[in-house]
């Protein structure tokens, strides 16, 4: 017997498709010639909070949300692996083990990616709010990861839209309607839904994030000391 169940609540889908949106953002300003190089400052800002908001709502989140739902041990690998093969259908209700590595994988490039941004400096167009205050070292550290990561973001974005049109096409199962509804369909009796999107808890938390950066990048940024001869 075949029942619709609410598995992603409105926070984890209203971020999947705002990252996205902010990934894309983020390329298309990177070009300095194109004079959009204080959006892309302001957009890698605004992916931080996103990254941010994720990392804690894995922790306090909704069921299917959760790192603990999802993060999968050796053995739960294997058995993933196995019944995977056996039936051409076999599906998990929220991210499955191999998913949940890829969530995770994908939060941290990202977030590096972000972090790293604080403390870039074109020579050029702009420079991120932590330039001064890192040693030569850092600085040089933080421009590789700024300028590589990325690449490797984009690679991993591929892997992930090939992995949802192969289950698409080849298991029969679509993985993108549900991130947009929020219902996956199940076929057995022992797994259930979620009761709500947790808003409450989900803008009690956006809060804490937006209060934590504006700390982090109007009230905490160091102030340049300025010397007169």
């Amino acid at each position: 017997m075949t029942k619709k169940l609410f598995v992603w609540d409105l926070s984890v889908r209203l971020f999947h498709w705002l990252l996205i949106i902010s990934l894309l953002s983020a390329w298309y300003t990177s070009d300095g010639e194109r004079g959009l190089i204080d959006y892309h400052l302001k957009i890698g800002y605004f992916i931080l909070g996103l990254i941010l908001f994720r990392i804690t709502w894995g922790i306090f989140g909704t069921h299917y949300a959760k790192f603990s739902q999802f993060l999968p041990t050796k053995t739960k690998l294997k058995n993933y692996l196995k019944k995977s093969k056996q039936e051409k259908g076999y599906t998990t209700i929220g991210h499955n083990p191999l998913g949940g590595l890829m969530v995770v994988f994908m939060l941290l490039l990202i977030l590096s990616q972000a972090i790293s941004g604080l403390f870039m400096n074109d020579d050029v167009f702009t420079t991120g709010p932590y330039y001064e205050s890192a040693s030569s070292s850092v600085q040089k550290i933080m421009s590789f990861i700024h300028h590589n990561v990325f690449d490797v973001i984009l690679i991993v974005s591929v892997l992930h839209i090939g992995a949802i049109f192969y289950y698409l096409f080849t298991k029969k199962i679509n993985l993108i309607v549900p991130m947009i509804t929020g219902y996956k369909l199940s076929h057995s009796e022992k797994t259930s839904g979620i009761k709500s999107s947790k808003l409450l808890l989900s803008l009690i938390i956006i809060i804490i994030v937006a209060v934590f950066l504006y700390w982090l990048l109007v009230l905490n940024i160091p102030v340049e000391e300025e010397f007169y001869y």
